[in-house]
């Protein structure tokens, strides 16, 4: 089953290709997109399932590690990408609708499709990576295609907003690229399993500088604070469906390069308080700067660096219980997050701006509306029993479970932040849906097919409710692989931890030499012995 893991990025990649020679067939490159991204999404599902049994390991080009690049897939890369696809498959479909309802004037431009898929291809290859300078790679391809994205329409806001995306994240990637050059002059590698048998070997303050430089570039890339405020001022400037698939994605995988370094290159919690400090300044901070907002995009922005504060908890406890509460959450994140930047766009569409001030009546004049809003809005407050409330929970019982007072410190946080949440979530229903408009809201439909999709991931998150307690085992076994790394690093190095270097067919190439020489053995992967030393 190995074949499968490279289709995830090679059929994005070959689609994005297609899509840009197909420019002028706007209809044919929707459908190729969706087409490809609905194969994807069931090799990633498969591979969810496979994965049960071990990590799935394929070296690339054959050359196997620490040589080659190996992608790797194990459960926690697996969800990663079933998540991530099913998300981005819904907003590609939501941007097919709006491009349809608009006509040619509201159609994406002819690199939109392209571009997409690229930005696909980059989330899923950072997923799979096992190897650092492949990871960065990954994040790069992902940060290409955003730049594009960011920037669509061409605005004079959308610019300046772009312009501070792409120089913060120009900053992260050299810090990123910089702390890859002096792990591989310390270690001699940046292959992910091989790294975690020889950072232990070198000075401690070597590498702690390291995990600093590593944790650095990461934070910036999810927007931890203090490094969160390009945030809530690059994401609502550009178009709904791509607002939706940012706030959705490129923070996660942030997230998720955190949680696959420091508990597989940096086990024993060295930098634990420190992640605790930034995971409740970033809760109250993002929190405090979404009570204030009266723009539902900057709002939702603002919630979005909040709860990152959540999955920083959770990997800051340094247990499996809250390593698997943080995982659980990224996957109830991700699909919150980004069908309420989805609904924003449907509430734009409909009462023609974002502004609280301008908005109202839209409980009586959309009724459907206000229940696909209404569903995620509660779930990020934490409403039980939907997935927010549960993740919530497992942070708790796993900090509780450690009781010292940065501990219970971040309880009170976390609570307060929910409150807070729920109290910004209140605010907006009331302004936007409950009170009456200002002025009359403009004569304009929704297409069935935007709510369909915006819906269609609602119920993806209430579906992950209801799987809740299968959910929970997986993410369980998913944290005790990580915390435990032996899985890991045996199934990308073979060879007792060496890994041959060898492709397989310059390998079968030193059997038959080996097997053709004087007292040479038969057995494959087996060392000639010497000349005149066989067994009679």
């Amino acid at each position: 089953m190995t074949w499968l893991l490279p289709l995830p990025v090679v059929l994005p990649l070959l689609a994005a290709g297609v899509a840009l020679a197909l420019a002028r067939y706007r209809r044919l490159q929707g459908i190729i997109s969706v087409s490809t991204l609905s194969v994807v999404l069931v090799v990633a599902v498969t591979m969810l399932v496979r994965v049960n049994s071990g990590p799935l390991v394929l070296d690339v080009g054959g050359w196997a590690a620490p040589v080659g690049i190996a992608l790797v897939a194990d459960r926690l890369s697996a969800l990663m990408l079933v998540i991530s696809v099913t998300v981005t498959l819904a907003v590609l479909v939501y941007s097919l609708a709006q491009g349809i309802a608009d006509g040619d004037e509201g159609a994406p431009v002819a690199i939109y499709h392209p571009t997409f898929l690229v930005l696909s291809a980059g989330v899923s290859n950072a997923f799979l990576s096992g190897d650092l300078f492949n990871l960065y790679v990954g994040f790069e391809i992902l940060l290409a295609a955003s730049f594009v994205l960011i920037t669509l329409g061409g605005t004079r806001e959308r610019i300046r907003s772009g312009t501070i995306y792409v120089v913060v994240s120009l900053i992260s990637s050299v810090v990123f690229l910089v702390a890859l050059a002096l792990i591989y002059a310390a270690t001699g590698t940046v292959n992910m399993a091989q790294l975690a048998l020889r950072l232990p070997e070198i000075a401690p303050g070597t590498q702690l500088v390291l995990q600093l430089m590593l944790l650095t570039a990461f934070a910036i890339k999810a927007a931890i604070f203090p490094l969160s405020a390009w945030l809530p001022d690059s994401y609502p400037t550009a178009p709904a469906p791509v607002t939706a698939v940012f706030a959705g994605l490129l923070t996660k995988v942030g997230i998720y390069a955190i949680i696959r370094t420091q508990v597989l290159l940096f086990p024993g919690g060295r930098l634990d308080d420190l992640l605790m400090w930034a995971a409740l300044a970033t809760m109250i901070f993002g929190i405090l700067g979404a009570v204030a907002q009266e723009d539902i995009k900057r709002l939702l922005s603002f919630t979005l660096v909040s709860h990152i504060g959540f999955m920083v908890w959770g990997i800051a406890t340094g247990t499996a219980a809250g390593l698997s509460a943080a995982i659980f959450y990224v996957a109830h994140h991700i699909t919150v997050q980004t069908s309420l930047f989805l609904v924003a766009g449907l509430i734009e569409r409909r009462g023609g701006t974002t502004s609280l001030v301008r908005l109202g009546s839209l409980a009586r004049v959309a009724p459907g509306l206000s229940v696909v809003f209404f569903i995620p809005a509660m779930n990020l407050a934490g409403i039980p029993p939907m997935t927010g409330f549960l993740g919530k929970v497992g942070l708790v019982e796993a900090a509780a479970a450690q009781a010292t007072s940065l501990d219970y410190a971040l309880i009170a946080g976390g609570l307060a932040t929910s409150l807070l949440t729920l109290y910004a979530i209140t605010k907006t229903w009331n302004m936007a849906f409950w009170q009456d408009a200002p002025e009359p809201l403009p004569e304009t439909t929704m297409p069935r097919a935007m709510v369909g999709s915006a819906a269609a991931l609602v119920v993806f998150s209430l579906l992950l409710a209801l799987v809740a307690g299968p959910l929970f085992g997986y993410t369980d076994q998913a944290a005790r692989d990580l915390r435990e790394r032996a899985p890991y690093i045996e199934a990308v190095l073979p060879e007792g931890g060496r890994g041959t270097g060898q492709s397989p067919d310059v390998a079968e190439q030193g059997d038959r030499r080996a097997a053709d020489a004087p007292g040479g053995s038969a057995t494959p992967g087996a060392p000639a012995a010497p000349a005149g030393g066989g067994t009679p």
